[in-house]
């Protein structure tokens, strides 16, 4: 562009340079990723850095996330006798995605993870464990954070949210969607917001895109990732993927639009989730045939979700006992499946039949035979013998959490153009950038979601307050 304009849609007129407000920071998303971006840049003395926020209300993607933070090498893992490092955490991520071009953004967000873990836990007060129980596919040591109480991704957004009301260089404007980008000479230089139903321009030194994915968008999720159509969506109704199309109005790439985080274990009719540890515990899973089709331990959740969206109609059952129910139930994703009674408790096989509508014969078939193998005891498996009744079982379909397609960005949060180097002024994390699972659902490690979102922002945000603030400020 060759003179000052708005990117989202051709004006009426042409814009006349004036702003209504300006700052050294506008961060479009009040998720994860906004809000550390934010915290991190406002460290720079007299920085002034605004958060527009789309909606409080309708929430975010981190919000109704488990809250769960992979992180390689940090202090907790130390004091638990686990052996980890951002290149083993880095190594396993690649595996899982297959992904070699994305290396050098997934060393620096596994190089940041440690970082920022501590200091959510020693800055913020975040009540940080490590999740000895959260055994997941992929990881070769246990590796994700928790809250002390698993209270899940909610606790994570107030903790951060608390942090960024504290803080005195921050405005956080709620109900203030971002409508578009303004750029002169290929540089971003602001953005508009609609405050109040009225345009308002905000002239700013770097702008930050960090808002949700476009998984609410039935347009472009038709057109890029039709493999998910009919798959219950578990996500925000805010991810409609504005921030990706101002990138591409201004020339940015884009990468592996075709991803999303997928999910095996929603629970049709209740929306809830059942705990992604289930099967690492040694549960087992059948079709509605009630004979077992997969490995319930050789896959991700999200992977799972493909699994069972192939079945003719897909649903699964899957099914646990008394032992690990008590370590499943830590989880307020699991908690909140309970309230919704999204599961059941049985004291015979021929109840667990009649009331998930089971073949019985099939199901008693596949009980006898099945030995509960849980790599919660022992990463080699233990054997745990046959499920011990009473039993639990929940019904489960295939799900869209959020996706992982979007911007293309460099390991330092920059924007890149599709011609080659970066757009000006311009930075972008969480759902608004490409993630680190690769081209497919099936390459979604756990955690790697967040990984990205507060890893971008912790990123950004140091490097804002590096350039921008005063010499020595970050």
């Amino acid at each position: 562009m060759t003179s000052d304009a708005p990117c989202d849609a051709p004006c009426d007129a042409p814009f006349d340079g004036r702003y209504d407000d300006e700052v050294d920071v506008a961060v479009i998303g009040g998720g994860a990723c906004g809000l550390v971006a934010a915290l991190r840049a406002a460290r720079a003395r007299d920085l002034v850095v605004a958060v527009y926020e789309k909606s409080t209300r309708d929430g975010c993607n981190t919000r109704f996330s488990s809250g769960s933070l992979a992180a390689g090498g940090t202090r907790f893992q130390r004091a638990a006798g686990v052996d980890d490092s951002p290149e083993r955490h880095a190594r396993d991520i690649l595996a899982a995605s297959g992904d070699a071009a994305s290396a050098p953004v997934v060393h620096a967000l596994c190089r940041a993870a440690p970082r920022y873990v501590e200091w959510l836990a020693d800055d913020l007060g975040h009540p940080v464990e490590l999740g000895l129980d959260m055994a997941r596919a992929g990881q070769s040591v246990p590796r994700l954070h928790t809250d002390a109480g698993r209270a899940g991704g909610a606790l994570l957004v107030r903790t951060l949210r608390d942090a960024v009301a504290a803080a005195p260089g921050i405005a956080f404007v709620d109900e203030t969607p971002g409508v578009g980008l303004i750029a002169a000479g290929g540089r971003v230089t602001g953005v508009e917001v609609l405050e109040n139903g009225a345009r308002r321009r905000v002239r700013a030194r770097a702008v930050v895109l960090a808002a949700d994915g476009f998984a609410a968008n039935a347009a472009m999720m038709a057109e890029h990732c039709p493999d998910a159509r009919g798959a219950f969506y578990g996500g925000v109704s805010t991810s409609t993927g504005d921030a990706i199309g101002w990138g591409t109005g201004l020339g940015a790439a884009v990468r592996n639009m075709g991803a999303y985080l997928g999910h095996g274990m929603v629970v049709p009719g209740h929306g809830t989730r059942l705990n992604p540890v289930l099967p690492f515990l040694g549960a087992l899973l059948v079709g509605t045939d009630g004979r077992r089709f997969a490995d319930e331990k050789a896959q991700g959740y999200s992977k799972l979700g493909r699994l069972v969206a192939a079945r003719p109609d897909g649903r699964a059952v899957l099914i646990w006992d008394e032992r690990m129910h008590g370590i499943a139930m830590r989880s307020e994703l699991m908690r909140e499946s309970a309230a919704a009674g999204a599961f059941s408790r049985h004291d015979s096989a021929a109840d667990l039949a009649a009331s998930l509508g089971l073949p019985p014969d099939a199901l008693a078939a596949t009980l006898a035979s099945f030995r509960a193998v849980s790599v919660e005891d022992d990463p080699r498996g233990a054997d745990h013998g046959p499920l011990r009744f009473p039993l639990y079982a929940g019904r489960i379909t295939h799900g869209v959490l959020t996706t992982q397609g979007g911007l293309l960005v460099d390991e330092q949060g920059r924007v890149l153009h599709r011609d080659g180097g970066t757009i000006g002024g311009l930075s972008a994390g969480g759902g608004s950038a490409c993630g680190i699972s690769g081209p497919s659902t099936e390459g979604y490690m756990s955690g790697n979601g967040l990984l990205a979102a507060l890893g971008f922002g912790w990123i950004i945000g140091n490097r804002l307050a590096a350039t921008l603030g005063p010499p020595g400020a970050a």
